[in-house]
């Protein structure tokens, strides 16, 4: 009889580098948070402004990044345990929808941390005189984008790897279900 052994090397190890990428993500967040431009940090020039060039817009883009390959890498992931060839039953389509609903949301998540980060770290950028952020004005980060980008990438995590855990659990049940019922029709015969 030929053993079949769980294949859990590779999502653990993605997992792994999904939280490491999470945990920088959020730390680089909550960092740009406290380095983020301040009202004492505008220059006025009669009616034009000037902001400097901000520490939290590296930090923002860091978290930016670690986010979209966080991202990208789980549902890589998920995508390749849905395409490995197996019967396809009633039961596993329902289960399917437990693993696709988080991802749909992670998405969602995903792209609402992605437009707090992209634009507060934009508006991080140096903002010289007659040349703001929009409109030739200056533009601040408010108190809050970047901690609330920071629970957004949390959010996006824990639905990713609460995907990759149930669809790596539920195929590793399958495989020993099948098996046992392989033993037990050799056992009846």
């Amino acid at each position: 009889m030929e053993k079949n052994k769980p294949s859990f090397v590779l999502p653990v190890i993605c997992s792994i580098i999904i939280i490491a990428l999470g945990l920088v993500s959020f730390s680089a967040c909550i960092a740009a948070e406290f380095k983020r431009t301040r009202l004492k940090d505008m220059k006025l020039d009669g009616e034009l402004c000037f902001l400097p060039r901000s520490p939290a817009s590296g930090l923002g883009l860091l978290a930016l990044i670690c986010l979209l390959v966080a991202q990208i890498i789980g549902n890589l992931l998920i995508g390749s345990q849905f395409c490995l060839k197996e019967k396809k039953t009633s039961d596993q389509a329902k289960k399917h929808r437990i693993v696709i609903i988080p991802v749909v949301l992670s998405w969602i998540s995903s792209g609402l941390s992605i437009i707090l980060l992209g634009t507060a770290t934009t508006m991080s950028q140096r903002q010289p005189y007659g040349k703001g952020w929009l409109d030739g004005e200056c533009y601040f980060v408010k108190r809050g984008v970047y901690s609330g980008s920071g629970a957004l990438v949390l959010v996006t995590e824990s639905l990713i790897l609460g995907s990759v855990f149930t669809i790596t659990k539920t195929r590793h049940w399958r495989k020993q279900v099948e098996q046992e019922k392989k033993v037990h029709d050799e056992e009846a015969r």
